[in-house]
């Protein structure tokens, strides 16, 4: 199997190399309105939003942030296939204007106008992404009344385009093979997500912006989503790519990316990690191997039996649906002239997943899959 992985360096309000009903999925994290680090950003965007907040005008400039935004959700739309989904990673921000303090609902922003273009809603997910500061509560400290909660989660908006889901063909081995475990199910489907934190970006640029910049979710965040709303063969597309975790997620995951982002020097930390990701995949696939076989031994312990065999592992699992299950590493990664091609093979179970086989041995999950 080999997938395509394409970045293009421009606007994505814009998304002109890719056509109607290109992509089969969407997972990306926005810049957020009323976040101070992405100030400059949005005033070079439209300067009437940094006149706004200089006149104190909180309200209006949170406004025309996400009318920016809106412009690439347009795009989204019309790329996004009918019964595609759009995972989008926000959180809300909490500012003081003009002597005004509050809370500004990014998060419900993003879903009237999803709602408005015709998208369906789905249930959202939240995940905790821990403040930096210890101080856990903002106002008056101790003394009532006047104390805020710390906002200290994200949430992953779910979106589909249409009433309907996508259709395919009965039997479809593709979709079969992209199953994932009965216990990932379980996992991954919950609306609260508490096993996944907030990643710290370790650039080693000197560029100050850049770093500020980072603000990348774990990747853990989007390879759940890629592996949750997509299979073998789909395209996953992210316009605000940034440092290219979702990219990277999609090469592990063997699905095909396309990112769109205004910064070119982020496609120098992208190149590092690509450097890596072939032992990632592997270390990836092998956890979620092992963690399979642990599961398998509590139920055993536990008196409880399996009715099913995996048709490639050698091991049982718990539904019919999973028994096509194949999951895939990475053999090759070359340079493309817009970007990367990726060779995937099937994961071999005589590989040693405490590595001894093929090199792999020295991979880490790192802390993100922890």
């Amino acid at each position: 199997m080999e997938t395509s992985h394409d970045i293009f360096i421009g606007n994505s309000r814009s998304l002109s190399e890719i056509e109607d009903d290109g992509v089969e999925l969407v997972v990306t994290s926005p810049p957020y309105p009323m976040i101070e680090m992405w100030d400059d950003l949005f005033f070079s965007l439209n300067a009437d939003i940094e006149t706004s907040l200089d006149d104190g005008d909180g309200r209006r400039a949170f406004d025309l942030m996400h009318e920016e935004l809106a412009e690439t959700w347009e795009e989204v739309e019309r790329v996004l296939v009918d019964g595609g989904i759009a995972c989008i990673n926000i959180g809300d921000a909490t500012r003081k204007v003009d002597d005004s303090f509050r809370v500004y609902q990014n998060h419900a922003r993003i879903t009237e106008y999803f709602d408005d273009m015709g998208f369906e809603p789905l249930p959202d997910i939240l995940w905790r992404k821990p403040a930096n500061s210890a101080a856990k509560f903002m106002g008056s400290g101790m003394m009532p009344p006047n104390a805020y909660a710390t906002l200290e989660h994200e949430y992953l908006l779910v979106f589909r385009n249409g009433k309907q889901s996508r259709e395919f063909p009965s039997g479809n081995d593709v979709r079969y093979e992209s199953a994932y475990f009965w216990e990932e199910r379980n996992e991954w489907f919950s609306d609260v997500w508490e096993d996944v934190r907030g990643t710290s970006q370790e650039l080693t640029d000197a560029d100050t912006e850049l770093r500020d910049r980072s603000a990348a979710y774990p990747l853990e965040v989007p390879y759940r989503l890629i592996n949750m709303y997509s299979v073998y063969g789909d395209t996953v597309l992210d316009p605000f790519w940034g440092t290219g975790t979702t990219s990277l997620a999609a090469m592990i995951a063997a699905r095909n990316s396309v990112g769109y982002e205004l910064q070119e020097k982020f496609t120098e930390v992208f190149d590092a990690e690509v450097a890596g990701v072939a032992e990632l995949a592997h270390a990836t696939v092998s956890k979620r191997i092992r963690d399979h076989e642990e599961f398998v031994e509590r139920r055993l312990e536990a008196g409880k039996e399996f009715k099913y065999d995996a048709e490639n592992y050698d091991f049982p699992v718990t539904t019919k649906q999973e028994k096509p299950l194949q999951l895939y590493t990475i053999d090759g990664v070359e340079q493309t002239e817009s970007g990367y091609a990726v060779t995937h093979s099937p994961y071999n179970e005589s590989e040693s997943i405490d590595g001894d086989a093929g090199g792999h041995g020295q991979a880490t999950l790192g802390s993100q899959f922890q």
